[in-house]
């Protein structure tokens, strides 16, 4: 059994109701499950191929749902880059492994199997990119209409060129994504459109699968677990997870939870550093990675709940630091990400060079999505192919240039 509560209030509502704010005082929604009827073990999950699907006793759908075998996405351990920053023990997983290429399939497998749950007959969301490719492809596997509102010139154009051939219905708008999401939250709750932003706590229910995932393939809980900000969706699905694991008995304790942003886009970190108690909106957010190029997170609260109560941090890193990463991920690991997923291993050098870190530290950094996502920034950063005559003297040249 399970509800909705008010992470602010405490206000409980009928898991059956389309709500994405609390009525009482306009704050988000948790699902909160009844975990003493819950009845598993490790056994019985370890039985179970590693996906998302894996872990649903600890999700809120009763029927089949809408899957693409989505998760099970590998653990790397970066022992390059950990060699040289002085920490053995980093790892990446990395989730664009999924289906469409990016951690939001997680989220999206479960949100739009509870639109068929609820009756739903349309989905939409917002988006800098990623959520609006899953969209469409959960959509299509599901059947149903699905509807993306983009921000004009903002999007990579993988990123758009997923939803287009997966059917969505396209909107790009000359505004950025916090009045994108605006506007798509008004049209769905005007026209009965079932919303599947981060700001509906079904579709985050999906996404605390990757802390469940890295705990498995570790084998134990690690000391930090680093997660690329934007709407701050991730990283507070990723902690209610585990406080869940905590209160089943199946851990004894919590990682450091540590958010990165982007330097031009990081109302988080600005909260934390300042200590305030909420976050102030940045209105003109710019960055490269445009994935976490997001001003307003609607996730925030949680966010900077989960970063507090686990004694872990926040810290935001420069495009030419993120690009960096990027290159290097490839280049010395054979991991290619996108530039917003970089974000969270830059991130993390970033600290060692403040001393902010210890050795031994088991560091997980989550890497939201795969290179191709945004071919466009990869072009820009590499030295275009080298053309010759088709001979053996030229290609012989070529090699020693």
């Amino acid at each position: 059994m399970y509800r909705l509560v008010c992470v602010h209030c405490g206000a409980v509502y009928a898991p059956d109701q389309i709500l994405y704010n609390c009525r009482s005082c306009g704050h988000l929604l948790a699902v909160q499950y009844d975990l003493d009827t819950i009845s598993v073990d490790r056994k019985t999950w370890n039985q179970r191929p590693l996906s998302v699907w894996r872990y649903r006793e600890l999700l809120p759908v009763t029927g089949e749902p809408v899957t693409l075998q989505e998760g099970g996405t590998p653990l790397y351990h970066l022992k390059k880059l950990g060699a040289e920053m002085g920490l053995p023990h980093l790892y990446a997983k990395h989730e664009g492994m999924n289906p469409s290429g990016s951690f939001k399939d997680r989220g999206m497998t479960v949100g739009v199997s509870m639109a068929i749950q609820l009756g739903m007959k349309s989905v939409a969301c917002a988006s800098t990119g990623n959520t609006s490719a899953s969209l469409a492809v959960y959509g299509a596997r599901a059947g149903i209409p699905a509807v993306v509102l983009l921000p004009a010139g903002k999007v990579a154009i993988g990123k758009v060129a997923q939803a287009l051939m997966h059917g969505a219905k396209v909107i790009s708008i000359r505004g950025n994504f916090d009045r994108a999401l605006e506007m798509v939250h008004e049209l769905c709750l005007s026209e009965g459109i079932y919303l599947l932003n981060s700001i509906n706590p079904y579709r985050l229910e999906g996404q605390k699968t990757i802390g469940y995932e890295v705990i498995d393939q570790l084998g134990e809980v690690p000391d930090r677990f680093v997660l690329p900000v934007g709407n701050a969706g991730n990283i507070s699905a990723v902690y209610k997870g585990l406080r869940e694991l905590e209160s089943l008995g199946f851990i004894d304790h919590l990682p450091k939870m540590t958010g990165i942003q982007a330097a031009g886009s990081a109302p988080v970190v600005r909260a934390i550093r300042e200590g305030l108690a909420v976050v102030e909106a940045e209105m003109s957010p710019e960055t490269v990675a445009t994935a976490i190029r997001i001003g307003a997170p609607v996730n925030a609260e949680k966010a900077l709940v989960a970063i507090r109560e686990t004694g872990g941090t926040a810290e935001a890193v420069t495009d030419e630091e993120i690009l960096c990463m990027q290159r290097d991920l490839a280049r010395k690991e054979g991991i290619g990400v996108e530039p917003a997923s970089a974000a969270s291993v830059a991130g993390i050098r970033k600290l060692a060079e403040q001393g902010m870190l210890d050795r031994d530290e088991t560091i997980v950094c989550v890497v939201t999505g795969h290179l191709l996502k945004d071919p466009e920034s990869v072009i820009r950063q590499c030295e275009p192919p080298i053309e010759i005559d088709a001979d053996m003297q030229s290609l012989l040249a070529a090699l020693q240039r």
